[in-house]
């Protein structure tokens, strides 16, 4: 996990190259798609995460991982034994490239609705970063998204026999989103948790803490992280799958674990305590 951390912050944080990222980063890494639980699949590559939640009536993706991972989630949705035309849905988490580049070309070749908060959907429509992030002006732009929708917070996505709800988590982003869902598996329903990045981090010049266009993202995420550590939660996917352990708990045979959101919230409230102390914050 340490490794995926230190990519993250430098590239975002304007640290090294494209170039070097190119041929460093495990985000466009292969991955095979596996089933997480019941109707639960991991489609996304090894260093992004993207979920397929099925049914008959037609399946949710949630992110699509950066702009080139388009095709690989595709894939990986075949191999399954689904049809990429039949994705209804595609719920984004945060609109950042390494997530949602990829959701412009997986929705063209779906045609499915965008679903997101209300300042994710405006910056995936318009393909241009956020300036209120505290990473902007290290952010990439994207290729628009069409056919979208914001959602409330707490709102319940249905399709089918399937329930998604929106938890709103910001902070990260100003329009960051958790998605929490039911999967059953051998007469056994768990709680399924894609929660959303949770670190605060700031691009070179600017500061996470005292960003006068994002005033709340302190209070933002701490209520985020709070919110993430509270939830029912039985199966953790994050963002990015090695914050939340997932290799490991898949190697281990344990991606069930009632403990990883509280896991998983801890190692954020920890990298929060560190940036502020790097802007001098209490």
């Amino acid at each position: 996990m340490k490794n995926t951390i230190r990519l993250a912050a430098a590239l975002l944080l304007g640290g090294v190259s494209a170039s070097t990222v190119a041929g460093m980063t495990e985000w466009l890494a292969p991955q095979d798609p596996f089933p997480i639980y019941g109707n639960t699949y991991y489609v996304g590559t090894h260093g992004i995460s993207a979920v397929l939640i099925t049914s008959p009536a037609g399946h949710i993706l949630i992110d699509g991982g950066p702009p080139a991972a388009a095709d690989q989630v595709a894939a990986h949705v075949r191999a399954l034994g689904f049809k990429v035309e039949d994705i209804r849905y595609i719920l984004n988490g945060h609109d950042h490239f390494d997530h949602a580049g990829g959701i412009a070309a997986l929705q063209k070749m779906s045609g499915a609705s965008v679903l997101g908060s209300p300042a994710s959907i405006a910056v995936l429509k318009s393909g241009q970063p956020d300036k209120r992030d505290a990473q902007y002006p290290s952010l990439v732009p994207m290729t628009p998204v069409a056919n979208t929708r914001a959602v409330r917070d707490g709102e319940v996505v249905t399709l089918g026999p399937l329930a998604v709800t929106a938890h709103f988590t910001p902070g990260h982003t100003p329009g960051a989103t958790s998605w929490t869902w039911q999967s059953s598996e051998g007469g056994k329903t768990m709680r399924v948790v894609y929660a959303d990045s949770l670190t605060a981090l700031a691009a070179d010049g600017r500061s996470f803490s005292r960003n006068p266009l994002y005033p709340t993202a302190r209070a933002d995420v701490e209520r985020s992280i709070a919110t993430i550590e509270g939830l029912e939660c039985d199966v953790l996917v994050s963002a990015h799958p090695d914050f939340g352990d997932l290799w490991e708990r898949k190697e281990n045979k344990a991606l069930v674990d009632r403990d990883a959101c509280r896991k998983y919230a801890a190692v954020a409230r920890e990298w929060l305590a560190k940036t502020l102390a790097a802007e001098g914050q209490p």
